[in-house]
């Protein structure tokens, strides 16, 4: 489902809720958002940190009150 879901997406025919099942894929197991980050190794957990980061801009952009830019 997560997959049909991304590939609607990407076709521009998702429904809402496939639209909402993309984004939580997105964040929530690509990101890993709510994962811890830190790993022994450095190489991992930069790797870690990098994913987390673009979960973390996404829900940025989601929150913004865009209508202060008006």
């Amino acid at each position: 489902a997560d997959a049909s879901a991304m590939q609607a997406l990407a076709r521009g025919d998702a429904t809402p809720e496939q639209q909402q099942r993309a984004l939580a894929w997105i964040i929530g197991k690509a990101a890993a958002v709510g994962e811890f980050e830190y790993r022994t190794d450095a190489r991992d957990h930069a790797f870690a940190s990098g994913r987390r980061f673009v979960g973390l801009q996404v829900q940025k952009m989601i929150a913004l009150n865009t209508g202060a830019f008006r």
